[in-house]
Formats: structure tokens, sequence, C-alpha cells
């Protein structure tokens, strides 16, 4: 007959993980000196540290940031993939959903943000930005080469928020342009991350100026750009250039506030401001009518 025999209680003498009691522990943190069970230890220059000492040199470690106050965003691009992921996730829903249902909801056309003509929705002049045309598949296929050369260039350099917050604006932006310098009829949808993408333009037209980096070949990329949207018919160049004003002054709020404790409070006030401008443009010309 066999008789089950409980398993003997550590001794007062041996050292045990403070983490899991339980456990014999005969390796010490090399920081703190104390017993770490296996599980709780974690690989240091020399020896091991227990998971407590480590979480807390993580915490009074302070973050490494760009020189316009962005966390440095090491490694892949993931707010690049993120917008690239989005536009290519709604350009298969275009495909897959039977006639202009998505494209019809998502596109902007200025009467959408003039209350008086009644489908007042202005959310489109963000939604537009993230709809291709589907009749022309250049159109994603260059913009998203393009989205991913300058957000290659950006987003280290500015962080993945603030990179997102120039995007984001610079496609309202574009939207904005489009409403200001189209008239309301006949009605003209606008859709594609050109104005977003020309944002970006600006905005890398003002780092490299205020980095002391050589803009010429920035310059001749707008220009050919630019051009191309009034000799080719169908190219919204009022969007692309109210993208690449709004970036490049959302740029310059990045790129010229003084560093120190309150540089993200300057920053953050400045592209509020930005947004304030494109609502208010937005607001007058729907009220002009």
């Amino acid at each position: 007959m066999s008789y089950g025999i409980p398993a003997a209680e550590p001794s007062a003498d041996i050292p045990v993980c403070p983490r899991h009691p339980d456990r014999p522990s005969y390796v010490r943190c090399q920081r703190c000196g104390r017993p770490a069970c296996p599980e709780c230890q974690r690989a240091a220059a020399v020896g091991f540290q227990c998971i407590d000492c480590v979480n807390e040199m993580k915490r009074s470690t302070p973050a490494v940031r760009s020189a316009y106050g962005g966390a440095v965003a090491t490694g892949r691009p993931l707010a690049t993939y993120l917008l690239i992921g989005l536009c290519a996730l709604v350009y298969v829903l275009q495909w897959l959903i039977p006639g202009d249902v998505v494209e019809g909801q998502l596109a902007f056309a200025s009467a959408y943000a003039s209350p008086q003509y009644g489908a007042f929705e202005p959310w489109r002049m963000l939604t537009s930005a993230f709809v291709h045309s589907q009749g022309f598949v250049l159109h994603i296929v260059l913009n998203m080469y393009m989205l991913w050369i300058f957000g290659q260039v950006l987003e280290p350099v500015l962080g993945r928020i603030r990179f997102l917050a120039v995007y984001l604006l610079s496609a309202i932006g574009g939207s904005v342009g489009f409403l200001l310098l189209t008239p309301v009829f006949p009605v003209t949808a606008v859709e594609g991350a050109s104005g977003a993408i020309f944002g970006l333009f600006g905005a890398l037209l003002v780092i490299q100026s205020r980095r002391g980096g050589d803009t010429r070949q920035l310059w001749i990329l707008i220009v050919i750009n630019g051009v191309i949207g009034f000799v080719v018919p169908g190219i919204a160049w009022q969007a692309h250039l109210g993208g690449l004003i709004t970036g490049g002054l959302c740029a310059a709020v990045i790129a010229f506030a003084p560093r120190g404790p309150r540089q993200a409070l300057l920053q953050t006030a400045g592209m509020a401001l930005v947004a304030g401008i494109l609502v208010l443009a937005t607001v007058l010309r729907a009220t002009a009518g």
C-alpha cells in the first residue's frame, strides 16, 4: 500500500522567491540582492535581475525623445503601415460590395459641408482620404507608394502620434482646399489620399528647411506634381494645395516649438489652432453659400 506524502515546506534557511514563496531560489538579483526563481529572472549585462527591478528601471528611465518631442519611433513605421492598411481595406471593400456603396458613403463633395443643401456630412472631409478610384488602379498604388516613402522618413523624426496628426489634418486640409476653390454645383466628388500626401510634402519641406537640409529635390517634386494636377483632367489640384499648406503649417508648429518642458503643450496648442483654422474656413465657406 502506498501513501501520499505531502511536499515538504521550504526551510527558513532556504531562500525563496518573494513573488513565489513556495519556490526555493538560489539565484539572487544583481541589483537588489533578493532571491528570484527562474520565472522572475531577467538576464542582465552581468548575471540576472529580478522582474521588479527591471520594471522599476523602465519606469525611472526617461523615454528617448526626438528633437521635436515625440517618442523615437524605432523599428517598423507602424503608423505608416496602419494608414496603408486602412486604405487597402477600404479599397478591397469597394470591390467586394456591389455598386458604389462604399465610395458613395465616404467620398467628399462641397455640398456635404453646406447644411443648406440637405446632406450635411462633414466627416467625409476625412473619410474621402481613404477611398480611391476603382477605374484607375494606379490611383491607390501611387498614393500608397508615396505614403510609404514619406512615412519612412517623417514617422521616425516626428514620432508616431505627431506623424498621424500631420497626416490626418492634411487630409482634412485637402478637403477644405477643395471646398474653398470649387463651386458647390455641379456636385463634384473628390477622393483619394493625395491631399494628405501633399501634406507630407509640405511637412518634409519645412522639416528639411528647419534642419538646414537641401530642399531642391522636394521643390522639384512639388512643382512636377502640381503641374500634373493642372494638366491632367480629373485631378483635384485644389485638394493638393490645401493639403500642402496644412501639412506645412502643422510641421512648422512642431519644428519651431522651443524645446523644453512646454514643447508638447505648445505643439498641441499649435495643432489645435491649425484645426480651428480649417473649421473656421469651412464654416465661412458653407455659410457664404
